[in-house]
């Protein structure tokens, strides 16, 4: 068979360093000739704050974010960026933050600096989300994704073990739906497959202890390739789902991505036996779907969408929502009698063996 595909790589610079954050966000910012950058975010790094502070005439700072992006606090923060001068925007924190960032980068074409205290993977991605009267609305655009990307593992030393293992499964799911998701090609499923490789065996150090540098290294690592196949392959049916959960009924965005995972990927893999294998590969299982779902058990991750407040009567309307944005490429049909019965099934925390 011929190999054949259309792939774009997204231009990113990524300055990887444990302990070297405000140095590598001095180095973004000096590189890039601005001075006068807008923070958004920063409450769980106050240290990395102040250098910069101390360091740029720092035009504003939004402090307080709020996960999916309300459009009101979005259309704000574009208005302070504006009002205040500023000619760049670092976002310190988790998604919510850098997607904050990126609106106000997608209207107003500032720069965006992204330093991750979470394992969101948003900063990898083009991909902005907002939600407004309870429908979450999102789309790609060049101008969203960051310019620069700064890693630095000390700024996820202090996730609770809870967050964090919960934003590092957020982040596996970027490799998982990567695999079926609509321009899904040869590169970005072996940049997918590297990303689970790091992310699972870091993700068993960070539940063994919270405190290894090095297992943090080794997720931030595969966050960011996870992010990047996602970005070039886009959004596949396990995010069009989450979209929903988190925009229409509010659930936890990290949280609701570990639960959903395994139902997923069940539905699909007898669709996608070279996903499987890869899946599987990465978590040393016999079956894909299997070991996501042993894995979130072994880690702590929510038993089901019950236990964060999504409940029998929400499961029409989610897969009626959710049916109409699952791209037709998915390997396996949808309809919304399926769907229902897969958010049943993820509502109860159903094995799914």
């Amino acid at each position: 068979m011929k190999i054949r595909f259309d792939h774009t790589t997204l231009g990113q610079r990524v300055l990887f360093g444990t302990g070297a954050a405000a140095a590598n966000i001095a180095t973004a910012l000096h590189d890039m000739g601005v001075s006068r950058p807008l923070l958004v975010g920063g409450g769980h790094a106050a240290e990395v704050v102040d250098q910069i502070s101390e360091e740029f005439a720092v035009a504003g700072h939004i402090g307080e974010v709020v996960q999916h992006v309300p459009a009101e606090r979005a259309r704000e923060a574009v208005s302070l960026a504006q009002d205040v001068g500023a000619d760049s925007v670092v976002a310190i924190g988790g998604g919510s933050a850098t997607g904050l960032a990126k609106i106000i980068a997608r209207d107003t074409g500032l720069p965006v600096v992204a330093v991750p205290t979470t394992f969101s993977g948003s900063e990898a991605t083009d991909i902005w989300g907002m939600t407004e009267d309870e429908r979450k609305t999102t789309g790609t655009d060049l101008r969203v994704l960051p310019r620069v990307v700064v890693y630095d593992a000390t700024l996820t030393l202090g996730l609770p073990t809870d967050l964090a293992v919960h934003s590092g499964l957020n982040a596996l799911a970027h490799a998982v739906d990567s695999l079926w998701a609509p321009r899904a090609d040869p590169i970005n499923r072996a940049m997918a497959g590297e990303g689970m490789r790091a992310l699972v065996p870091g993700l068993r150090g960070l539940r063994a202890d919270l405190a290894d540098v090095r297992a943090h290294e080794q997720v931030l690592y595969g966050t960011y390739l996870s992010g990047v196949a996602l970005a070039s392959a886009g959004a596949g049916m396990h995010h069009k789902i989450c979209h929903v959960l988190g925009g229409t009924f509010n659930l936890p965005h990290a949280p609701t991505h570990a639960v959903v995972l395994p139902y997923v990927a069940a539905y699909n893999v007898e669709a996608d036996p070279d996903s499987e294998a890869r899946i599987a590969e990465a978590l040393g299982a016999s079956h894909g779907a299997v070991g996501l779902w042993d894995l979130a058990r072994e880690v702590g991750a929510p038993g089901s969408l019950g236990e964060i407040g999504f409940t029998e009567h929400d499961v029409d309307l989610a897969a009626e929502l959710a049916t109409a944005a699952i791209p037709d490429s998915n390997p396996r049909p949808v309809s919304q009698e399926r769907l229902a019965a897969l958010l049943g099934s993820a509502l109860r925390g159903d094995d799914v063996r």
